[in-house]
């Protein structure tokens, strides 16, 4: 049962709607200063995810190779460029007159939201996770998080951020149900470094966040696909020649 992912594309659907309700009554210097907590609270995540990790060696060169991978097929590019063709349809299905910005700001804060939501390091990790462990404790957390965060957004952008809740669920779903078979090919170590090595990716989003330094997080998406199997060598080629 997807429970975690259910829960995730909830609070973004609510959190859209109460957004868009709220309109223009918060202010800029809450928003911006609210935006400082959801980026502590994706640190303090990654930390966590982290902590028991068991092979660093290849936790870090999985890292390293997969996000060199990302940035040379420009991984980000594409994942922008996909998220302005999936914003179209969005954007005329619940069209708000109410926005106070040019139509090229709106597509661009829309396109943000949609990579954020959809493509996030932390909902792929969270998805893949709860799949093969059924914890649901990251994307739980991550509710959290992205209720608020759609909230603020949609207090510019309107209702369609809720709508973005849709190609979420489809996306995050598909990880769950890869997931399943994947997991009867891992061991608990192999899972640990998993989990560390999408801590990283938490980490490099809670510094966009709070606006320390713009980690190119959608060209890390790689190296959650080579973390496993870089793992597994690690141990069985590497270890036994050290």
């Amino acid at each position: 049962m997807p429970t975690g992912i259910i829960i995730n594309v909830l609070s973004v659907f609510i959190g859209g709607i109460v957004g868009g309700l709220a309109g223009e009554k918060l202010n800029e210097k809450f928003k911006r200063e609210i935006n400082m907590i959801f980026g502590a609270c994706s640190l303090a995540m990654g930390i966590y995810a982290i902590a028991p990790m068991k092979y660093m060696p290849a936790v870090i060169f999985s890292v390293v190779v997969g996000t060199g991978f990302g940035l040379v097929i420009h991984l980000g590019d594409k994942i922008n460029k996909g998220a302005m063709l999936m914003q179209r349809p969005i954007a005329k299905l619940i069209p708000n007159e109410k926005i106070m910005m040019s139509q090229e700001e709106f597509i661009n804060t829309l396109v943000t939201v949609i990579v954020l939501f959809c493509a996030s390091g932390t909902g792929i990790y969270g998805s893949l996770d709860s799949g093969m462990t059924e914890d649901s404790s990251v994307l739980i957390a991550k509710s959290i998080l992205d209720f608020f965060t759609a909230a603020i957004f949609a207090c510019n952008l309107g209702y369609v951020v809720s709508v973005v809740a849709i190609p979420q669920f489809v996306i995050f779903f598909a990880l769950f149900l890869m997931a399943k078979f994947i997991f009867p090919l891992t061991t608990p170590d192999m899972i640990l470094d998993f989990k560390a090595c999408g801590g990283i990716l938490m980490l490099a989003t809670g510094f966009r966040m709070i606006k320390v330094k713009m980690f190119p997080t959608a060209d890390m998406i790689p190296a959650m696909v080579l973390i496993m199997p870089i793992s597994w060598a690690w141990v069985n080629w590497i270890l036994p020649l050290l």
